[in-house]
C-alpha cells in the first residue's frame, strides 16, 4: 500500500476524500474492519483503477480481501467473507476475557498455566486441550501486569510487526510525562508503556492513569474494559460494538479533557496519510467534550516514527515538530545499543505538537538545549548560522551547500547536472520521475492535485498496454512522451 512508483511505473495511493473513509456503512469490511479505497495509477495516466482492500495488512497473502470499486459483491463471496471474519475472531468477548482473569487470579500459583502457541490463559478444564502445546506451568502475579513479556512478539512486517520500548525508552517516557504534568495517557500501539503505567498504578507507586489502543486482541484477557480497547489505528475501527469506543470516550473526556496525552507508535510500513486521518478522528472524540471555544486544540501527542518520514508527517500534521530524541527497542537488533546496532544509532524519532523547548531530553546522554532554536538537539547537531536552525537529523553533523542554499548530509556532493546534491556515485536523473505530477510532469503539484487527472479528453486517448510491451517502449525511446497506462499484477 504504498505511493510510490514501482520500476515499472505503477503506484498505488489511498483516496481518503472518498466513501471508503467517510461513510463506513456503505464500505465493505474484512476481519480486520472497514476496507479502505485506493487506486492504482500508472505514470503518464490520469486515473487508474479503485478498488477496496484490507486496511491493515500490506500483504494479500495476510488478507486477500479485494473488491473493485462500484462492483457488486455476491452473496456466495459475503457469506465467505462473513465466515473468514468469525473464523479471525478472537475465541472469547472481552466481558468473558476479564470474568476468566478474576477466574484465573484466583488459583493458585501451581494452577496458573498459559498456553504460549495459543497465547492464552488456561483455566484447569482447558489444560486437556492443550497437552501437545507449549505451555507455561506457572504464571505469577508480576507477569500477569506485564503481558508483553509472556506474549510473543508478532513479526510480520507487513502485518503488525510488534517492537517494545527498551527500558530506558519507557524511562524516559514516563519522565517526561509527568514532568509536563500530565495525568492519564491514551496509548495507541504502545503495550510496554501501557502496561508500565498499569503495573505502578496497581502498586501504588504511581497515579499515573493509561488506556491501550490496540489491534492485538490478546492483551483483552490482561486489562478491564476500562483499560483495553481492541482498535485498529488505520480505519479508527473498534472491534466490539459501541461499548470500546464509549469507553475510550470516556477516558478521553475525564477531567473535561484536560491532563491527557497521546503516545502512538504505528507500525512503520503504514501510510501516513491514513494515521494522519485517523489520528484527527482520535482528536474529534476528544474536542467532544470540551467548550466549543477549544474546539480547534489537537490533543498533545508523541507519535514515534523513524526521522526520514518527517516531511510526509509534517505535510498530514503541520503543528508537529520532530524531537532528536533517538527512541530504541528492545527486540529489535539494529535499533537499540549493541554491537549490532546502527553505527549512527536509531532512526526512530518523536514527532510531536508539544512545544519542543519543553521537552527536556536526558543530558546525560549528550542531548543539549540550543537557545537559538528553542529545542534540545543531538550532540552531533550543530547549529547552521546560514540555515538559521539545528539541521542534522540522522545522527551526523550535517554540512551547508551554499549552491543548494541548505544543508545535506556529509557524504553528499552538489551534481551540476541534477542541480543538487546528490550522494557519490548517483546516477544524473535517476530520481526525476519521482520529482513532481505522474501525469503532467510539472514539478509544481503532485498527481492528486494535477488538474488534467480527471481530464477525459486525455483518458479517452490512453490505452491499455501490458507491462513487458511498456518497458520495451521505454527502454527504447527514452525521449518518448507520458506513458500509456498499463494493467499492475499486485498491489505492495
Amino acid at each position: 500500500m504504498s505511493d510510490r512508483l514501482t520500476s515499472a511505473g505503477c503506484g498505488v495511493e489511498v483516496c481518503l476524500t472518498s466513501e471508503s473513509v467517510e461513510d463506513k456503512s456503505s464500505v465493505p469490511h474484512c476481519p480486520h474492519g472497514p476496507t479502505l479505497l485506493f487506486e492504482r495509477y500508472i505514470r503518464g495516466a490520469p486515473s487508474g483503477e479503485k478498488f477496496y482492500a484490507c486496511s491493515a495488512c500490506r500483504d494479500r497473502k495476510e488478507c486477500s480481501f479485494y473488491l473493485k470499486y462500484g462492483e457488486k459483491m455476491s452473496e456466495a463471496r459475503q457469506e465467505a467473507w462473513a465466515d473468514i471474519t468469525r473464523a479471525s475472531q478472537p475465541p472469547y468477548t472481552h466481558k468473558q476475557f476479564c470474568k476468566r482473569l478474576a477466574e484465573f487470579q484466583a488459583l493458585p500459583m501451581s494452577k496458573r498455566r498459559f498456553c504460549e502457541a495459543c497465547s492464552l490463559l488456561l483455566l484447569p478444564g482447558e489444560w486437556g486441550e492443550h497437552k501437545q502445546h507449549h505451555v507455561l506451568q506457572t504464571v505469577t502475579s508480576d507477569q500477569l501486569t506485564r503481558p508483553s513479556h509472556l506474549l510473543h512478539p508478532r513479526e510480520n512486517k507487513k502485518t503488525n510487526a510488534q517492537y517494545l520500548f527498551s527500558e530506558k525508552t519507557v524511562k524516559f517516557f514516563l519522565s517526561q510525562i509527568q514532568q509536563l504534568g500530565f495525568d492519564r495517557v491514551l496509548c495507541v500501539g504502545v503495550p510496554r508503556l501501557h502496561e508500565t503505567i498499569q503495573s505502578q498504578r496497581a502498586a501504588g507507586t504511581s497515579q499515573l492513569d493509561s488506556l491501550l489502543l490496540d489491534i492485538d486482541h490478546r492483551h483483552a484477557q490482561f486489562y478491564s474494559e476500562e483499560h483495553f480497547c481492541h482498535y485498529n489505528m488505520f480505519n479508527h475501527h473498534f472491534f466490539e460494538g459501541d461499548s470500546p469506543r464509549d469507553a475510550c470516550l470516556q477516558f478521553l473526556h475525564r477531567n473535561h479533557g484536560d491532563g491527557i496525552v497521546m503516545v502512538t507508535d504505528p507500525p512503520f510500513g503504514g501510510l501516513v496519510e491514513v494515521l494522519c486521518h485517523c489520528m484527527k478522528k482520535l482528536y474529534e472524540l476528544w474536542r467532544k467534550g470540551l467548550p466549543d471555544t477549544c474546539s480547534q486544540t489537537e490533543l498533545p501527542t508523541l507519535w514515534i516514527f523513524p526521522y526520514f518520514m518527517e516531511h510526509r508527517i509534517v505535510d498530514g500534521l503541520p503543528s508537529f515538530k520532530m524531537l532528536d530524541f533517538k527512541v530504541e527497542y528492545e527486540n529489535h537488533p539494529l535499533y537499540q545499543e549493541g554491537p549490532k546496532s546502527k553505527k549512527r544509532g536509531s532512526p526512530v524519532r518523536i514527532f510531536t505538537n508539544i512545544p519542543t523547548d519543553r521537552v527536556v531530553l536526558p543530558q546525560k546522554e549528550g542531548y543539549r538545549f540550543c537557545g537559538l532554536c528553542r529545542r534540545y538537539v543531538a550532540t552531533e547537531n550543530r547549529h547552521c548560522q546560514k540555515c538559521n536552525c539545528c539541521t542534522s537529523k540522522d545522527g551526523r553533523t550535517y554540512v551547508h551547500c551554499d549552491l543548494c542554499q541548505k544543508c545535506v548530509k556529509p557524504a553528499w556532493l552538489h551534481c551540476e547536472s541534477c542541480e543538487r546534491c546528490e550522494p557519490r556515485g548517483h546516477v544524473c536523473s535517476q530520481r526525476s520521475h519521482l520529482v513532481g505530477c505522474y501525469i503532467c510532469g510539472d514539478p509544481g503539484h503532485k498527481r492528486r492535485d494535477c488538474p488534467q487527472r480527471f481530464s477525459e479528453e486525455r483518458y479517452s486517448g490512453t490505452k491499455r498496454i501490458s507491462g513487458k510491451r511498456k518497458r520495451n517502449m521505454e527502454g527504447n525511446n527514452e525521449t518518448s512522451g507520458p506513458v500509456k497506462q498499463q494493467k499492475c499484477s499486485s498491489r505492495k
